[in-house]
This record gives structure tokens, C-alpha cells and sequence, in this order.
């Protein structure tokens, strides 16, 4: 349904019939770790998350997975080499 409380003409998946289902009735603003995410937006109440309705939480256990100005390095795999295998390959 369209939002009519927070972020009004979006679409939420907690709006009901009934007014925001989501816990305290209202969608979180950001933190300051959500700055300079594309998932973004700002209303007339103030800056929000698209994704996700309480930001703070995703942040909770380190890096947000949706997060898109975030990236994460892969580590490259450091495989032992057997030196002997490696001279019969050659």
C-alpha cells in the first residue's frame, strides 16, 4: 500500500487498512552510517531509508547488506603451493 504517514506517496509493505503497522507506527529516520546510500530518500519529515524501515538495525551487527556505498573486499584465497607437484605440472 501507499504510505500515508512518514514517507507519504511511497510504497511500504507496513501499511495497512488500519494506518503503519510497523513498531511505533512510524518508519525510522536515518543514521549517520546511511549517508551517501543510494537507497535514500527525503521527505518533507525528513531523510529515510527506502529498504528498510529501521536503518539502526541493519547497522546493528556491522555493515548494512543493503547498504550501497559500502564495499566489502574479498580476501584472495592464498593457496600453499606443493613445491614438488608444481615441478611435475611444469
Amino acid at each position: 500500500m501507499i504510505c500515508t504517514t512518514i514517507r507519504q506517496g511511497d510504497e511500504c509493505v507496513f501499511m495497512a487498512a488500519s494506518g503503519c503497522t510497523y513498531n511505533g507506527g512510524a518508519c525510522l529516520s536515518i543514521i549517520d552510517e546511511c549517508k551517501g546510500c543510494r537507497r535514500t530518500s527525503e521527505f518533507e519529515t525528513g531523510v529515510y531509508c527506502t529498504a528498510a524501515p529501521d536503518p539502526s538495525l541493519k547497522w546493528k551487527n556491522g555493515n548494512c547488506n543493503i547498504a550501497t556505498h559500502v564495499k566489502t573486499a574479498v580476501a584472495a584465497k592464498n593457496q600453499k603451493i606443493n613445491p614438488i607437484k608444481a615441478s611435475k605440472r611444469k
